[in-house]
């Protein structure tokens, strides 16, 4: 459960990063890269934001549709 937490954070995290002066990612944006990031990114989760980040784009053609477009709305 901790490490969930913490994906969900990071993954919050790291989308505020990269969408530099928007509002933090949505409750649904974050559900919808959790997933994904728990699947793919786990061995990377201890690593930071942007770490997370090029691994989930690292995985794009096999990260969930929702999260997928999640990236696209904050420009990667």
């Amino acid at each position: 459960m901790r490490k969930f937490l913490l994906a969900l954070a990071l993954v919050s995290a790291s989308l505020s990063t990269v969408a530099v002066a928007q509002q933090r990612g949505t409750a649904d944006e974050q559900k919808a890269c959790t997933r994904d990031v728990q699947k793919f990114c786990r061995p990377v989760i201890d690593q930071g934001d942007f770490t997370i980040l090029a691994c989930l784009k690292e995985n794009r053609s096999k990260i969930s549709a929702a999260c997928d477009q999640v990236l696209k709305t904050h420009g990667q």
